[in-house]
């Protein structure tokens, strides 16, 4: 029986260092790391794509309900059989689109570098913060609307057909299973969309 209760112990014991370790690990943050960032909201990739008015997934609304958007248009003009005034007209509503959401971002970074640099010094307060975030929702708004206002101009420009076609080729199908979109790696596609 003695000999039971030391392996019991020596088994406690031995688990003992795992377990805190363990425990250690399930307190560190996600955001670990992150705090060296310049701007602790925004990943250099959201930089990145603010600043060269990429859609940074604002217009999911549109785009996952059959409107798309002009630039996956001009990437597939081939594939979906876009005529050269389509394209024209296509273009000159991204490079619209592009001008506009580059300006708004440019304004957005700025408000959220701003916010951070209260932070940073310890100046925030609960009139500051409300003012920031206000001024923060207002031009990420204005950022959203340009791109979902620039995804409805484009079915007037496109037909039915290629809409169908596009959204095909983009994996929208009903089952995304069975179409992984160009572009993309399939395994990857078929893990994220639950596929066997």
């Amino acid at each position: 029986m003695k000999f039971f209760c030391s392996a019991i112990a020596l088994l406690f014991l031995a688990a003992a260092p795992a377990a805190a370790q363990h425990g250690h690990h399930q307190h560190q943050s996600k955001y670990a790391g992150q705090e060296k960032r310049n701007i602790k909201s925004l990943s250099p990739d959201d930089l990145a794509e603010l600043r060269r008015g990429g859609g940074w997934g604002l217009a999911k609304s549109a785009e996952l309900n059959g409107v798309p958007g002009p630039a996956h248009l001009l990437e597939m003009k081939d594939k979906i059989g876009l005529s050269a005034e389509q394209v024209a007209k296509i273009e000159a509503l991204f490079k619209d689109m592009q001008k506009n959401a580059i300006a708004a971002g440019a304004r957005m970074i700025d408000l959220e570098r701003k916010l951070e640099g209260e932070f940073r010094a310890g100046t925030v307060t609960d009139a500051s913060l409300q003012s920031a975030l206000a001024a923060i929702g207002k031009a990420r708004t204005e950022l959203r609307y340009i791109h979902l206002s620039t995804h409805l101009k484009t079915p007037a420009i496109v037909s039915k057909k290629q809409i169908g076609l596009y959204n095909k080729l983009r994996g929208y199908a009903s089952d995304p299973c069975a179409n992984v979109p160009e572009g993309h790696d399939a395994r990857m596609w078929r893990m994220h969309n639950g596929c066997k």
